[in-house]
């Protein structure tokens, strides 16, 4: 019954069931786990005297008057009516809706839900409303807002929701035992679901909230516990030779100390007896590259193999081109391999790699396809490691014998909440910039200076530098204010700078195309490049100077300090102008952040407090699970409750233990990612 398709259901028929489809919901379980997005509390009754325009409210009112249908332009219907309490009296408006006349009748009370016109306070749209002799399901109660597709409306989803509960919630297992939720006081999975949609009062759903957030909280910190037991229960050969001092010696500028931490950390990796898996986070700018670069230097003169697999062709290129010479000096072979490579040369280069003919392979995900076979490798790198999904490193991995792996991230995060994040993971942070590395000057201004800045771009692109322009959607859209980036790239090259030679990439160009596109810009036959964030993680652009942010309010913080990366790599000095129309002070606030400082953590810091983890990371390909119902920002405390009941509960099974096979189950279901667990 739980897995039974939703067709099973009173009045859903195929068409509904695409519909529910379209939200990820094929079984009656499905529709169950759809948890309401926010709840509008119509429990409290107000006097029609007591009414704010614009506050959805809640009032008993009589008919006073025989609701009138007429019909206005375009064949649209209009019906209207005035209703009365002691207090005052309200006329109510319904459009495309001629049944409510025969609903609402004369001398009669309801209850009714809904929010006055701000411009005619004596005036009510489209409310709900239910009679006074009726039990309350859209008003006196506490009601479920969930989230929705085109012509499914909340009232119909809540009621399809209400049968499933009624049919099936009865069969949900429990993967929490009966002793560790009497000693986290935490309610039964029945009642919790039961609650989460139909609360009689908020306390309650507290409760039911406290439980479903323990029980994602207990299987992420379980699936993080697992993969790390998994890891460190292969055994792994420790390096031999582990002298850095030739390498330190032959570079042409000296490590920041930070840089030698995190060297130092990878070192204690490789003379233990366990694989390393270790985060490498360091802001923009901070020197990765050539931390990973000593990794590589390292593995080769162990006598071992290295493969650093980069988000993007043209980012495995400019590593190719910085490393390959690096390496070169020790004797070290750097090969590189990307989809963009003829059919010749893909096939030489998987030749060397087989033979163990190139000790550092670079490449993208060509790196993971079925036909590339390594020699000896026993280092893999991810750089840019929220693009990409456990399963690519995990593909990667698999062409090795329990290799080390390094993966690297320029998105700062708070050390509390890495650590909690990535526990499946050691962290290393480079909290320092290279000396010399410029500060690049950020501004906060609206529409109103776009000539100036227009000025300002052209004085740039006349200097001989290159600008950014960033905008939030790829194409046009009649029901927002977004700028896109196609329609705004045409207008520049059309009408404002028709003189100057105007590039356009987005995340829905093809990957050759789009390294054609950031190629001509590199190679500064692109003067102006508007795009969308697919230049968050992109080439280095030592000549581009300028990045504009059209519609900044749209960014997280930390988004648009990676953004503000791309410049500032040159000797020139860089700018960040951030454009936004927001009168919200909450929001002119947080961007304001971003003009005071440089400092990614301090960023990161600001973003996550600001806005929650859930902007702050972005969607999924951040390696975060879709959690349903827990929330980063505002369930750490049951976090970390969750993370010491894991640790006890997994420290007393075995990890081949039956009782742990529901565990398992979930743990898939939440992290979508087999390979991470159990591989």
């Amino acid at each position: 019954m739980l897995f039974d398709s939703v067709t099973t259901l009173h009045g859903v028929g195929a068409a509904r069931a695409k519909q529910l489809e379209a939200l990820g919901i094929r079984t009656l379980y499905d529709l169950i786990a759809h948890f309401p997005r926010d709840y509008e509390d119509r429990t409290q009754l107000r006097r029609i005297s007591d009414l704010t325009p614009g506050t959805p409210s809640c009032f008993e009112a009589m008919v006073i008057s025989q609701p009138r249908n007429s019909r206005i332009q375009k064949g649209r219907t209009v019906t209207r009516l005035s209703v009365a309490d002691q207090s005052g009296r309200l006329n109510l408006v319904f459009f495309n809706q001629d049944y409510v006349g025969k609903m609402l009748e004369y001398g009669v009370t309801y209850f009714f839900y809904g929010r006055l016109e701000e411009d005619f306070s004596r005036m009510m749209v489209n409310p709900v409303f239910e009679r006074q002799d009726q039990p309350g399901y859209l008003t006196r109660r506490i009601v479920p807002v969930y989230s929705l597709t085109a012509s499914l409306s909340n009232k119909l989803l809540s009621k399809t929701i209400a049968q499933a509960l009624d049919a099936c919630c009865g069969q949900l297992s429990e993967i929490l035992p009966a002793t560790l939720r009497a000693k986290y006081e935490l309610c039964d999975i029945g009642y919790a679901y039961e609650t989460v949609h139909r609360p009689a009062s908020f306390k309650e759903l507290e409760i039911a909230r406290r439980r479903l957030v323990f029980e994602e909280f207990f299987i992420f910190s379980a699936g993080l516990s697992l993969a790390r037991s998994k890891r460190i229960a292969k055994p792994h050969a420790p390096y031999a030779d582990l002298d850095m001092e030739p390498y330190y010696a032959a570079l042409p500028f000296s490590f920041t100390a930070a840089q030698r931490r995190a060297v130092g950390d990878i070192l204690t990796d490789f003379s233990s007896s366990k694989p390393m898996n270790r985060l490498v986070q360091g802001d923009v700018g901070s020197g990765k590259t050539v931390v990973a670069a000593a990794a590589a230097w390292c593995c080769a003169k162990n006598g071992k193999q290295a493969a650093l697999m980069a988000p993007t062709g043209i980012l495995a290129e400019q590593h190719f081109r910085t490393l390959a010479p690096l390496l070169s000096g020790f004797g070290i072979s750097t090969l590189l391999l990307t989809g963009s490579m003829g059919a010749a040369a893909k096939r030489d280069a998987k030749h060397a790699i087989a033979e163990g003919k190139a000790q550092l392979v670079i490449g993208t995900h060509a790196l993971l396809t079925g036909d590339v076979s390594f020699s000896n490798l026993d280092l893999v790198i991810a750089d840019e490691q929220h693009r990409f999904g456990v399963g690519q490193r995990a593909a990667l991995s698999a062409k090795a014998e329990n290799p080390h792996l390094l993966v690297m991230s320029a998105t700062p995060i708070p050390r509390t909440l890495a650590l909690i994040l990535y526990g499946d993971l050691d962290l290393s942070i480079i909290d320092e910039l290279p000396p010399g590395r410029m500060g690049i000057d950020t501004f906060l201004v609206n529409e109103s200076y776009r000539a100036r800045l227009n000025r300002f771009i052209r004085n740039q692109a006349e200097a001989g530098h290159q600008v950014y322009i960033v905008c939030p959607a790829v194409e046009e859209n009649e029901e927002t204010s977004r700028k896109s980036a196609e329609a705004w790239a045409a207008a520049l090259q059309q009408t404002v700078f028709p003189d100057l030679r105007v590039g356009l990439l987005h995340g829905q160009m093809k990957g050759l195309e789009k390294d054609a596109v950031m190629g001509q810009f590199a190679a500064g036959e692109i003067q102006i490049l508007v795009c969308t964030t697919v230049v968050e993680v992109g080439v280095d652009v030592p000549n581009a100077t300028l990045m504009i942010v059209e519609n900044a309010e749209r960014f997280g913080l930390s988004q648009l300090h990676q953004l503000r990366g791309r410049v500032g790599r040159g000797q020139a000095k860089s700018y960040c102008v951030l454009l936004s129309d927001s009168k919200n002070p909450e929001t002119r606030t947080r961007l304001k952040v971003l003009c005071s400082t440089n400092d990614g953590f301090r960023i990161a810091e600001q973003d996550l407090e600001l806005r929650g983890p859930g902007d702050f990371f972005g969607r999924r390909q951040h390696g975060l699970p879709a959690f349903k119902v827990a929330s980063l920002s505002c369930d750490l405390d049951t976090l970390k409750e969750a993370q010491d009941a894991t640790r006890d509960y997994l420290g007393s099974h075995s990890l081949d233990d039956p009782a742990l096979t529901s565990l398992y189950d979930r743990i898939r279901s939440l992290f979508d990612e087999e390979d991470m667990i159990f591989n």
